[in-house]
Order: structure tokens, then C-alpha cells, then sequence
């Protein structure tokens, strides 16, 4: 299931191979995304050691969400783990 296509990359390119993957995001991310505020024009991936990074592309918050990092929640030591 995707939430956003890119199909002017299909216009613009020729496309020999598609790959699908996932991507971790905030929970304010999600809800963004599901209300139409991605933006991914002009965005396009990279391979970085090994990695596969997504770059380019915008989520524009939803004014009433909360965009604090997880880590600074109570009780998150800010090192990934909890106090």
C-alpha cells in the first residue's frame, strides 16, 4: 500500500526497475502525511553506506501536531533508552 506516488517520475524518466521500501516516521509524520501535506516533487534516493536515504522530500506539520522528538518524552533518557 503506498500513501503517496511520485507519478510525474514516470513522465519525466524512464523507470527499469521499482523497488518498494519502508520508512520510519513520527506519529505527527503519519498524520501529516494521511491529510495530503507530503511533498515529494523533487525527492530521490541515495545509496550511503549501505543504506538507502531518501532525500528531497517535505512533510509539512499539521498545525495543531505535536513535533517534540520522541527522546525528550519524560522518563527517555535522550540515548535511546528510558531513565
Amino acid at each position: 500500500m503506498s500513501i503517496v506516488d511520485n507519478k510525474k517520475a514516470y513522465h519525466d524518466y524512464f523507470v527499469e526497475e521499482k523497488f518498494e521500501a519502508g520508512i520510519a516516521l513520527e506519529g505527527w509524520e503519519v498524520k501529516a502525511i494521511r491529510a495530503g501535506r507530503a511533498q515529494i516533487k523533487e525527492a530521490y534516493v541515495v545509496v550511503r553506506n549501505g543504506e538507502i536515504v531518501l532525500l528531497g522530500a517535505h512533510v509539512t506539520p499539521l498545525p495543531t501536531a505535536s513535533t517534540t522528538p520522541a527522546t525528550s518524552a519524560p522518563g527517555v533518557n535522550g540515548k535511546g533508552g528510558f531513565t
